[in-house]
C-alpha cells in the first residue's frame, strides 16, 4: 500500500471517529429537547449543505450533509422566545438541561470508552503497591529489590498506597529501612538505604512502582470508568492554575487544532500498529480508544467554557435569568454569540497554523 494511501485512509479514519465524537454531543442536546417536548427541527448527520432528507421522526427531519463531519440539532425556534413549543421559549431550567446535554453526553462517552479500555487490560488492585521497574545503579538494584516484587511493609508499616510509600522513603533519608517484599509468594526481606540526593526522574531509591491490574468484566470496569473521567475533568480544570504556577511548561498545555489532533491520532494509531506487529494475540486498538476517549471528555468540557457561541457562553447569559428573573435581550445575546463565534474561528486558523508549523511529537 503506498504511503499516500495510508494518509488517506488515516484522515478518514480520524474523521469517522472523531466526526463520532461531535456526533455524541448533538446526539445529547436532542435526547434532553425531545426529553423536555422542545420541538426539533432538523437532526443533520454532517454539516450543510444538505444532501437529501433521510426520513422525519417525532417531528423531526433527519438529514444528509455534504460535510461528514459530526453533526448538527437544530430546535425549534433556538434564539427567539416568541416561537411556542420552540427552545427560545422553553423555561430557563429547561434551556439549561438542553446546552448541559451535549457536553455530558462527551463525558458520558468518555466513561465508556475508558470502561472498554479497563475491562481490556484491567483494573488497578489499589491497596497493592508493586514495583514495575528498577534504576540501573540504584539503592534498590544494589539491596536486591526486583521488579514484580510487591510491597508488604516498610520499617513494620503495612503498605497499602503508593503514597504511603514515597512517605516512609523520603522521611528516611540517608538511613537504612527495612523492606518486606512478596516475590513468588515468598516474602523476601530487604534492607534498603534512600539517597540523599539522586538523579533526575529516578528518586531516593530508584524504581518505578504502580498497582498490579486483575481482570474484570465490562460492569465491574465501569466504576474505574468514571475515576478516570474523573481525573481528566479534574486535570483540565487545574491547566491555567498549573501554567500561571509553572508547575506545567506551555507546550504541554497548548491548544490543538482537527491538524494537531489528527498528527496524536496518527501517532497513536502507529503505536497500536507496532503493538499488534509484537503481540497479535492481545487486544488491540487500546492505545486509540484511550485517546478517543481523552477527546471526549476534553470535548465536554471544552464546550462548557463560558465563550459565547460556546455551550458554556450560552449557559452563561441565562444565569441572570435564573438568579434575578431577568432576561438578556435576544438581540444582544445574538450579536455576542455572533462576535464569539467569529472570534473562535479565528482562534481556529491561529491554532491551526500552530499546528502545522510547530506539530506535536508524542514522546
Amino acid at each position: 500500500m503506498s504511503d499516500s494511501l495510508v494518509v488517506i485512509l488515516r484522515i478518514l479514519e480520524f474523521v469517522i471517529l472523531f466526526g463520532f465524537l461531535l456526533f455524541t454531543h448533538e446526539f445529547g442536546h436532542f435526547i434532553i429537547s425531545k426529553l423536555f417536548k422542545v420541538e426539533v427541527e432538523e437532526f443533520g448527520f454532517g454539516f450543510p449543505p444538505r444532501i437529501v432528507r433521510l426520513f422525519r421522526l417525532w417531528g423531526t427531519d433527519f438529514t444528509l450533509n455534504a460535510i461528514p463531519f459530526g453533526g448538527f440539532v437544530r430546535p425549534k425556534g433556538e434564539n427567539d422566545p416568541n416561537v411556542p413549543g420552540g427552545l427560545g421559549s422553553a423555561k430557563p431550567g429547561i434551556r439549561l438541561s438542553v446546552l448541559l446535554g451535549g457536553p455530558l453526553m462527551n463525558i458520558l462517552t468518555g466513561v465508556l470508552l475508558f470502561s472498554i479500555v479497563f475491562s481490556q487490560v484491567g483494573v488497578p488492585q489499589r491497596k497493592i503497591v508493586q514495583i514495575m521497574g528498577v534504576n540501573e545503579g540504584s539503592p534498590a538494584q544494589a539491596a536486591g529489590i526486583l521488579p514484580g516484587d510487591v510491597i508488604i511493609s516498610i520499617e513494620d508499616e503495612p503498605i497499602r498506597s503508593m503514597e504511603t510509600l514515597s512517605k516512609l522513603v523520603y522521611s528516611n533519608l540517608g538511613k537504612e529501612i527495612t523492606f518486606v517484599v512478596e516475590r513468588s509468594s515468598e516474602k523476601v526481606t530487604v534492607e534498603v538505604t534512600p539517597r540523599t540526593e539522586w538523579p533526575q526522574n529516578e528518586g531516593p531509591i530508584g524504581i518505578s512502582m504502580g498497582n498490579p491490574v486483575e481482570q474484570a468484566s465490562m460492569l465491574q470496569a465501569v466504576p474505574f470508568g468514571f475515576e478516570m473521567a474523573y481525573q481528566q475533568v479534574r486535570t483540565l480544570i487545574s491547566l491555567p492554575g498549573q501554567l500561571i504556577a509553572g508547575t506545567i511548561a506551555p507546550e504541554q498545555a497548548r491548544f490543538v487544532g482537527p491538524v494537531g489532533m489528527f498528527n496524536i491520532f496518527s501517532q497513536t494509531r502507529e503505536l497500536d500498529e507496532e503493538q499488534q506487529a509484537e503481540a497479535p494475540s492481545q487486544p488491540q486498538g487500546l492505545n486509540t480508544l484511550y485517546l478517543l476517549a481523552v477527546l471526549a471528555v476534553a470535548l465536554g468540557i471544552t464546550n462548557l467554557l463560558p465563550i459565547p457561541a460556546l455551550d458554556g457562553g450560552r449557559i452563561l447569559f441565562l444565569i441572570p435569568e435564573i438568579l434575578f428573573k431577568k432576561r438578556v435581550p435576544p438581540k444582544y445575546e445574538n450579536l455576542l454569540h455572533f462576535i464569539g463565534f467569529a472570534a473562535l474561528i479565528a482562534l481556529m486558523v491561529y491554532i491551526t497554523a500552530q499546528d502545522i508549523i510547530n506539530p506535536i511529537v508524542m514522546p
